[in-house]
Parts: C-alpha cells; structure tokens; sequence
C-alpha cells in the first residue's frame, strides 16, 4: 500500500491557481482588467485578505500586474501558454498581520502593567534605529523586529515572547510575505515612526488600555497601507 504525504493547501493558492487556469485558458485575456478585491472575494466566497494574497503570488509568478491605483491586469506574456503550476510560498502577509493584530495587541496591553524604566529606554533607542535604518535603500526593518521583541518581553511572559519572535521568524521565512515587504520598501512604505512614538507614550504611562489601542491601531495601518499600494480596488 503506497500512501502520500497530506499536505495542508494553503487558501490563497487555491485562489490563484483557479485565475491562473482563467487566464491560461483564455476566459481572462491577457491585459484584461480583473475584477475587484470585493468582488472576486464575494464571488470565491473568500476574505479579502486571501484575495489580497493570491494577488502577490500571481505577481510573483508573472501572472499577473499590479498598478498601483489602476488595479489588477492579466500579464500580456501569458498568452497561450499552459496553467502555471504554483507552488506554496509560504504563509502570506495579510495572514501575518490578522495575528499579530491579535497577539500583540494584547502583548502591549500586558507590557503596560509590568514594563521597566530600562525597557523604555530600550524601546526609545530601537526607534531611533527604526528612523536611522529608514533612510537606507535596503532597510532590513531589524530595527522594527527589535521594538516588538522588546514589548514581548517586557510582558515577563515567555510564552508571548516565544509567539511573538516566532511570527517575526514567520515573516522573514516567507517568499510571500518576503517579496510583499520587499516590494513595500521599494514603494516607500515604511513603518509609521508616529505610530510606534505613540506605543511607547502609551506604555511609559502604563496604561494597558491605551497601549492595546496604540498597537492595534498601528497594526491596523499597516494594514491599510499594504492594501493599498497592492492595488486595492473597490
């Protein structure tokens, strides 16, 4: 009896090898428009955020353009040429995102109660990395890794700190996730500094509530903000 490895397929590749087949087989015409964000996530009965997902794995593949502002297009070099085979690139960006909003959020909450004089410091001094490591071509965002592993521990919990360093690992072993910063960065899209000022306000007032909502809300611009320069579309 042979018997084969069971793979979990990730939702996002389902999605992008269903429009690659339209593509391949002539229903979406190379240099046709797609449907939007909304639409294609009704119709695929999907989030947006795995829309969002299939999105940059068809890019990377070539499948597909995304301009900025215009929308999503069929690659003209697609034409006549067989269904590509896509494999797994790893867990995607938006997915990332959707836990840390989780995780973090709560994490900072916890921070507020038990953070130290030292830590705050600590996170003052990563932000300036954070301000420094912008104004480079290649910014690594270390710096931005570094400010959430310091919120992480200063909730004296190892579990949250093991979670937390575990989705920034997550992050940076991803092709998805990979090309999406990488593409980011060369758009000009940053981590908001402002952002991250107001996280450490918040916690060297050690309010739990107020650094829950200043995390949550700087995630949540991140969000948007990836959304948007990935050619989100109403």
């Amino acid at each position: 009896m042979e018997l084969q490895t069971v793979k979990a397929e990730r939702l996002y590749l389902k999605v992008a090898e269903q429009l690659s087949g339209l593509i391949a087989d002539g229903s979406i015409k190379p240099g046709d428009r797609l449907p939007s964000e909304r639409v294609l996530a009704d119709k695929l009965g999907v989030s947006r955020p795995t829309i969002r997902e299939a999105m940059i794995a068809l890019e990377i593949s070539g499948v597909i353009e995304i301009r900025t502002g215009s929308g999503i297009y069929a690659t003209k070099k697609q034409a006549q040429q067989p269904q590509l085979e896509l494999g797994d690139k790893g867990v995607g960006p938006f997915e990332i995102l959707e836990i840390r909003f989780i995780v973090e959020s709560e994490a900072c909450a916890l921070a507020a109660a038990r953070i130290t004089p030292e830590q705050v410091a600590a996170l003052k001094v990563a932000l300036a990395e954070m301000e420094e490591e912008e104004k480079r071509p290649d910014a690594s965002e270390q710096a931005d890794w570094k400010f959430h592993r310091i919120i992480a521990e200063a909730t004296q919990n190892s579990a949250v700190i093991s979670i937390v360093n575990w989705l920034w690992e997550l992050r940076n072993k991803s092709e998805l996730s990979t090309a999406f910063m990488e593409r980011l960065r060369g758009g000009g899209v940053h981590p908001s500094i402002e952002d991250h000022k107001k996280i450490i306000l918040a916690l060297e007032q050690r309010n739990p509530e107020k650094a829950r909502a200043a995390m949550r809300n700087h995630i949540d611009n991140a969000t948007t903000a990836a959304a948007t320069y990935f050619g989100k579309t109403e």
